[in-house]
């Protein structure tokens, strides 16, 4: 890379930084071509990205950022994972982590909050926002659906006890 492609690199990667809400560090000794594929394809279908960068490319594109505090964490061969939704990325990584022994979680960020490797399993542990999402509308809808039906019993045993009174005068 050249000066200029650098500085490229390092401007869309602070616009990435400037635009997430969650950064994973991991580190991948070793991995084989299909398995950084494999990975990517994962990360991907999450909504979430993955990319290799050069730490000191990293580091540069940190500065000012929200996420600053990982930093440290850039030291030797390691990548970068990002997503707006903080647990899909998390839940991503520590999967693939548990699958392949040679790619390991070091830690991430969210927003200004530095997590480490315990960190991030555990917010890989939580539901996930369209989940979340899910359960909130659950909640949301219930009472009115409890309700539709407590109004419509009394009705409806209306109309049973006067349709057993028309047929007992029938016969």
């Amino acid at each position: 890379m050249d000066r200029t492609e650098k500085r490229e690199f390092v401007a869309s990667l602070a616009g990435v930084f400037a635009d997430t809400s969650m950064v994973v560090v991991t580190r991948n000794r070793g991995l084989t071509v299909d398995e950084v594929t494999d990975l990517r394809r994962r990360m991907r279908a999450a909504g979430a990205s993955y990319k290799v960068a050069k730490n000191r490319l990293a580091t540069r594109a940190l500065e000012g950022t929200k996420f600053e505090g990982i930093a440290p964490l850039l030291k030797g061969p390691t990548a970068l994972a990002w997503s707006a939704d903080p647990v899909a990325v998390a839940k991503t990584a520590v999967e693939f982590a548990k699958l392949n022994e040679r790619f390991e979680v070091l830690g991430g960020a969210l927003g200004s909050q530095t997590l480490d490797a315990s960190g991030i399993k555990a917010l890989s542990e939580l539901p996930s926002l369209d989940a979340l999402r899910a359960k909130l509308l659950g909640l949301i809808l219930a009472p009115a659906t409890k309700l539709a039906g407590l109004m419509q019993a009394p009705g409806g045993q209306l109309a049973r006890l006067l349709a057993a009174h028309a047929s007992r005068d029938a016969a």
